[in-house]
C-alpha cells in the first residue's frame, strides 16, 4: 500500500508567492528557479490578506496549488 501525501498547511503573509511545479526546488514548496532551462514555470499566487493555505503535495488537485482532497484517492 502506498503512502498518502498529505497537503502542506502553511500560513502565508500578504504578497506574491511562487510555488514550485517542477519538483526540483531546494526550497519546496517555493520556487528557487531550478526550473530554468525547462518549459515549466512556477505557480504565482497573490495573497491579499495573510491566511492559512493547504498546498497540494500529491499532484492530483484540480485546483492548483491548493489541496482539493484528491490525495484521498492516491
Amino acid at each position: 500500500m502506498s503512502e498518502k501525501k498529505e497537503p502542506l498547511v502553511i500560513r502565508e503573509e500578504a504578497g506574491t508567492i511562487y510555488y514550485c511545479l517542477c519538483g526540483k526546488s531546494s526550497k519546496l514548496p517555493y520556487c528557487d528557479n531550478s526550473h530554468e532551462g525547462t518549459d515549466c514555470k512556477p505557480y504565482e499566487l497573490i495573497i491579499e490578506k495573510s491566511r492559512e493555505v493547504s498546498i497540494c503535495t500529491c499532484g492530483e488537485t484540480s485546483n492548483p496549488p491548493f489541496c482539493d482532497g484528491s490525495h484521498f484517492n492516491c
